[in-house]
């Protein structure tokens, strides 16, 4: 995996956008010193070194009908059907994360449901059809806190 070298502006410019990608780039222009140009340039230049992955707007999934959080491992009964789970797990709507993992899980993946009902068909419905051998699942009762990665300084590097 390959390391991206950040400078003191690209450290910057991170920790300003990181908190809230709606900041205009005139203001973090304007509190970095440089031209509006030079922010949109290095902006660019870190979504195509991989260091940006894009920004979002992020629902609340309480707010909209999704009231169950659950965390799912995955075995599998063929490891070889590995590519064809992988795949046909991006097509499941409520599956939001998906992490090939070490340990006793083949994969482990974060959907939400609307309840618990829900994440019973979730699960019967959409994951054991795939050719599973089993799953574990863990329910969420409440999300502590979720940040961004903290911004390494530079002169650590």
């Amino acid at each position: 995996m390959s390391h991206q070298r950040l400078d003191p502006l690209d450290e910057q410019i991170l920790k300003l956008i990181a908190g809230d990608a709606r900041r205009p780039f005139l203001e973090v222009a304007r509190q970095c010193n440089v031209s509006g140009a030079a922010i949109h340039q290095r902006i660019n230049r870190l979504f195509k070194l991989g260091v940006l992955k894009g920004s979002q707007f992020v629902l609340n999934p309480n707010k909209i009908g999704y009231d169950t959080c659950a965390f799912v491992g995955i075995y599998l009964k063929t490891p070889s059907d590995f590519d064809r789970v992988m795949a046909e797990l991006r097509e499941i709507p409520e599956v939001v994360e998906c992490h090939v993992t070490t340990g006793g899980y083949d994969i482990f993946v974060k959907l939400y449901a609307r309840n618990n009902a829900h994440l019973m068909e979730i699960i019967q419905d959409k994951l054991r059809p795939l050719g599973l051998q089993r799953t574990e699942s863990i329910i969420s009762f409440h999300e502590a806190f979720n940040r961004q990665m903290p911004i390494p300084d530079v002169s650590e590097s």
